[in-house]
């Protein structure tokens, strides 16, 4: 017959086995930990959402052929590393389409990507539609958005004129109605994908050297309207004319901010775009 057991060998039991079961019960396997921190990480990430046509891609003509990652110097890659929420750094997504005006944006598809090259960030459907998505399940966590639409619209509406003068003056009004029109129903559907999220409006600036008498009210007329139709849905409006189109100047300044004297590329240089930069910001 075994010997009983002693109180001081039946406590001894109790205490490892009450000690076995805490640090069952309170302990957290590390796969459950890793997944609690990378949750937390994505809850505290935050966005900024660079929207449009080249100039929100940060295109050089020079640099075709190259990756997207070549085309660097944009005004969302400058303006990226500024934005901080907290001691949270911001994170780029750039949906930017060369290529791009107020149409396709909604209802086309990018036609950048329609030829085959490469975007930043690549986006299924229209870049509106993949711009809501992205704002959608991003809700309270983007901090900025941006958008430059009214280059391709322009060109095209020119285009339409084969040159001549009286055309592009008596047709300017409509098409600058047009645009304004496009922009207000895509802010609107920004703005209720994103209340809270900082909305930015960048406007025209005019690279028709030679025929500013011209040109410079009918880009003015163009920021007019678009900056009424930023107001309307909460946005913010940056006008770049002051910047490439100072008063007095006949163009010299144009030869810094854009690659016009360089290769006939009328988008910014580095220099241009680290101006955009500071406008926006």
């Amino acid at each position: 017959m075994p010997a009983p057991r002693t109180s001081t060998g039946v406590t001894a039991a109790l205490i490892a086995l009450v000690t076995a079961l805490a640090l069952l019960l309170t302990s957290t396997p590390a796969s459950a930990a890793s997944a609690a921190s990378a949750a937390e990480q994505r809850a505290a990430e935050r966005w900024y959402l660079s929207l449009g046509d080249s100039l929100a891609f940060g295109f050089q003509r020079f640099k075709v052929g190259q990756p997207a990652e070549a085309f660097d110097t944009g005004y969302a890659d400058l303006l990226a590393p500024r934005l901080h929420h907290g001691q949270q750094r911001t994170t780029l997504v750039n949906y930017g389409c060369p290529g791009e005006s107020t149409t396709t944006f909604a209802t086309g598809r990018c036609p950048w990507a329609g030829a085959g090259l490469p975007l930043h960030d690549a986006f299924t459907g229209t870049q509106q539609a993949a711009a809501v998505r992205f704002l959608r399940d991003h809700r309270g966590r983007v901090d900025l958005v941006t958008l430059s639409l009214w280059g391709n619209d322009a060109n095209e509406f020119v285009a339409s004129c084969n040159g001549n003068v009286q055309c592009i003056l008596d047709g300017a009004p409509a098409a600058i109605a047009g645009i304004a029109a496009n922009l207000s129903g895509i802010l609107r559907q920004l703005h209720r994908a994103a209340p809270d999220a900082r909305l930015v409006v960048l406007g025209a600036f005019d690279v028709n050297v030679g025929a500013f008498p011209v040109t410079h009210p009918i880009i003015r007329q163009l920021n007019a309207a678009m900056a009424a139709a930023a107001a309307e849905h909460g946005a913010r409006f940056a006008d770049p004319m002051p910047v490439f189109n100072p008063e007095g100047d006949t163009g010299a300044t144009l030869c810094t901010l854009t690659l016009l004297c360089r290769d006939g590329d009328a988008h910014p240089s580095d220099a241009g775009y680290q101006a955009l930069a500071d406008l926006m910001e």
